[in-house]
C-alpha cells in the first residue's frame, strides 16, 4: 500500500517521466505491545469527536501476488483507492502491475480514476477493465477483460488488525491461484486495507506523506513461507494508525512478528533526479526461533514516475533468508517510493 500523494497532484508539481530499466510475506509498523502471531493486534487511540467528517473517508485496499508454475514466477501488484468527499464519490486503480520472471514487466490496461457511479467505499466498483467478485473475507475472484487473467483468492486470514478513533487498518494473507494466458499459478497473495475518516488524499494534499518508504513481499521458495516488510523514514498523519517500521512472517503456515527489526540499504544506483534508487536491502530480526537475517537484491526495476526530487517504482527481489537453522531463497517485490 503507497504511503505516497496521489499521482495527479504530484505530476502537476512535478513532469513524469516513466520508463523501465529492465514472492509472498507480510510486515507491518506497530507502535505499541505486540501479541502473540496467532492473534489480532488491536490497538485503539482517541480522536476527538469534533475532529471527525463522516463526509470525508477514504478507503484503499491493495493486493500483491506471487506464484510461479514451470515456466517460473509472475508477479502482480493491484491497488485500488475509493473516496467520498462531500457529495463527490472517487475511484482508481493507483497500481496494476504485473511482471513476468522471462518476459519481464507487460503491459496491463486499468490503470487510472474512473467513475465511482454506485458510490461505493467498503466494496470495490468494478471498473472498465477489472471485474470484483466475493470479498476477501469470504474469497475473491478478480478478473481482467483483455489480458486472460483471473485471479482466484481464498478467504483472507486477517494477521493484524489496528484502529485510531473511526480508522481502521487491517493486513491479510492466504493462498492465491492465478490463471493468466493459459498458465495456472499457485502462489501467496497479501492484502492490505486502509479505511479512514476525516482523510482523503484523492481530493485533499498531504504533503508530510511524500516521505521514503519501502514496502517488501517475499515468497520462499517450494514452501508455504512468506515474509512481509514494510519500513517509512518519517512520521506523518499515518503513522498513528499505521507505524514505521515492522515485520511480520509465516513459516509453516504459523505467523510471528519479527521483533527488534533492523532495516538497511544496499547501494543505490542514479536515476534522473536528485535522489538514488537503492540496489537492494539487508535486515535482522528475533523471531520465536531466535535470530533471522534476509538480505535482497533488485533484478529488474519498473519505474512509474519521475518527480524529480523523488519517485515511485515497483522492483523484483531475490535473495535468502536464514532463520531458525534454514537457508531459503525468495522471490518477490518491492514497491518503492523516495
Amino acid at each position: 500500500m503507497l504511503n505516497h500523494l496521489p499521482l495527479s497532484l504530484l505530476q502537476q508539481i512535478y513532469p513524469r517521466l516513466t520508463f523501465g530499466l529492465g514472492g509472498i510475506g507480510i510486515i507491518l509498523l506497530l507502535c505499541g505491545s505486540l501479541a502473540p502471531a496467532d492473534q489480532t493486534t488491536t490497538l485503539t487511540s482517541s480522536v476527538s469527536k469534533h475532529q471527525r467528517k463522516p463526509s470525508l473517508l477514504y478507503v484503499s485496499d491493495f493486493f500483491s501476488f506471487v506464484g510461479k508454475d514451470t515456466t517460473g514466477h509472475v508477479v502482480f501488484a493491484l491497488d485500488n483507492n475509493r473516496g467520498r468527499d462531500g457529495d463527490t464519490w472517487q475511484t482508481e486503480h493507483l497500481l496494476v502491475l504485473l511482471h513476468d520472471e522471462h518476459k519481464g514487466w507487460q503491459e496491463i490496461e486499468g490503470m487510472g480514476s474512473y467513475p465511482n457511479t454506485k458510490k461505493q467505499l467498503f466494496q470495490i466498483p468494478n471498473s472498465p477493465y477489472f471485474e470484483f467478485t466475493g470479498d476477501p473475507t469470504t474469497g475473491l475472484t478478480i478478473s481482467h477483460s483483455n489480458n486472460t487473467l483471473t485471479l482466484e483468492i481464498s478467504p483472507i486470514k486477517e494477521r493484524i488488525q489496528r484502529r485510531d478513533g473511526d480508522s481502521s487498518y487491517r493486513m491479510g494473507s492466504s493462498s492465491a491461484i492465478m490463471h493468466w494466458q493459459g498458465r495456472t499459478l499457485p502462489g501467496r497473495i497479501i492484502h492490505e486495507q486502509l479505511k479512514m475518516t476525516n482523510f482523503n488524499r484523492l481530493t485533499r494534499q498531504y504533503l508530510d506523506l511524500w516521505t521514503e518508504s519501502y514496502g517488501l513481499y517475499a515468497w520462499a521458495e517450494e514452501s508455504s513461507d512468506f515474509l512481509y516488510v514494510h519500513q517509512q523514514a518519517d512520521e506523518t498523519q499515518l503513522t498513528p494508525l499505521i507505524g514505521n517500521l515492522v515485520g511480520f512472517a509465516v513459516w509453516n503456515h504459523s505467523g510471528e512478528y519479527l521483533h527488534n527489526l533492523q532495516l538497511t540499504t544496499l547501494g543505490s544506483t542514479l536515476t534522473w533526479g536528485f535522489y538514488q534508487w537503492p540496489q537492494g536491502w539487508k535486515g535482522h530480526w528475533i523471531g520465536q526461533e531466535g535470530k533471522g537475517s534476509l538480505r535482497m537484491h533488485i533484478s529488474d526495476l519498473q519505474v512509474i514516475s519521475n518527480f524529480i526530487l523523488g519517485g515511485l517504482a515497483m522492483g523484483i527481489i531475490q535473495g535468502e533468508i536464514i532463520y531458525n537453522g534454514n537457508v531459503q531463497q525468495f522471490y518477490g517485490m518491492a514497491e518503492i517510493l523516495l
